[in-house]
């Protein structure tokens, strides 16, 4: 098939290596001139700008978006809508909320325009293994795209959700349970570092991934992060979270749902990011009031 590809970042430059390797034609096309030249030298065609990339393009035309969510993802949309016509189809690959799909889907219908949103599980190892991709849109619109998900896709990682919206809804959802998981581990390994033995904490790691009921590729990871110093005294324990985490919790709280282990590991990604939490100088304050338990001073 032949797709033009907007953004080509850790991500979107991977998924269009993926799909040239699987023989699709890609128009690609970046902000930044100097990844376009990198793509281009791997196969690609290139565009330097974004009514080059819909005039290289035969109709109906698609064009996968893939920039950071939010304003970015909007400005593109705006911009396409300046040269696409009736029947082309838009595909949203960023981590965009659920709420925002549901509202451009029946503003582009309105214009004949198709509207996908592909929630995309990989990160930088999906060039090679694959990226799982969850899908929202209408069936009549998503199945002539299924080529290049299932490019992208390893076996059985690509599904169509349901309705316009489904796919970023399954994805957020996805990375919810991401943030319980990962706050799991962490604490587990932390309890590890902290124990009287001399404990190997990647060869642990790897040896959960044989047999263990806690195997997962998250653990993979971690045995990786862990085998060139187990001290991690290189990082900062600074945690970003992009959004999802955030929209999982208030997607519980709109419907009754309880979600205490989801709802905590981002509010330890909170915690994460302050220095001196003026909180806990209040707690250790409380504590030597009522108790005359010791305190550190600065």
């Amino acid at each position: 098939m032949r797709i033009g590809f907007i953004g080509l970042g850790r991500m979107g430059a991977n998924m269009v290596r993926r799909l040239l390797l699987d023989n699709h034609q890609v128009v690609a096309y970046n902000r930044s001139p100097d990844k376009v030249r990198e793509i281009v030298g791997e196969g690609a065609e290139g565009a330097t700008s974004i009514a080059e990339l819909v005039e290289k393009l035969a109709k109906p035309r698609i064009v996968w978006i893939m920039v950071p969510a939010g304003q970015a993802t909007e400005d593109q949309i705006d911009e396409l809508l300046l040269h696409l016509e009736p029947g082309d189809t838009i595909v949203e690959g960023g981590n965009s909320n659920f709420h925002d799909d549901q509202r451009r889907h029946p503003a582009l219908k309105a214009r004949g325009i198709g509207y996908i949103d592909a929630g995309v599980s990989g990160g930088i190892w999906g060039l090679k293994i694959g990226y799982c991709m969850m899908v929202g849109g209408e069936r009549d619109v998503v199945a002539p795209v299924e080529p290049i998900f299932r490019s992208l896709a390893p076996v059985d990682g690509y599904l169509h959700a349901g309705a316009p919206g489904a796919g970023h809804y399954v994805k957020m959802i996805h990375n919810g349970i991401e943030y319980g998981m990962m706050q799991a581990y962490a604490e587990g390994f932390e309890i590890l570092h902290a124990s009287d033995y001399d404990l190997d904490l990647a060869q642990i790691a790897d040896l959960w991934n044989h047999g263990s009921v806690v195997r997962s590729w998250l653990l993979e990871l971690a045995a990786s992060a862990l085998k060139p110093d187990q001290d991690l005294a290189s990082l900062k324990g600074w945690v970003a979270d992009s959004g999802e985490g955030r929209w999982t919790v208030q997607e519980a709280m709109d419907r009754d749902v309880p979600a205490p282990i989801i709802t905590l590991a981002l509010q330890t990604r909170f915690r994460s990011r302050q220095d001196d939490s003026y909180g806990a100088k209040l707690l250790a304050a409380l504590r030597n009031e009522f108790g005359g338990h010791a305190v550190k001073t600065e």
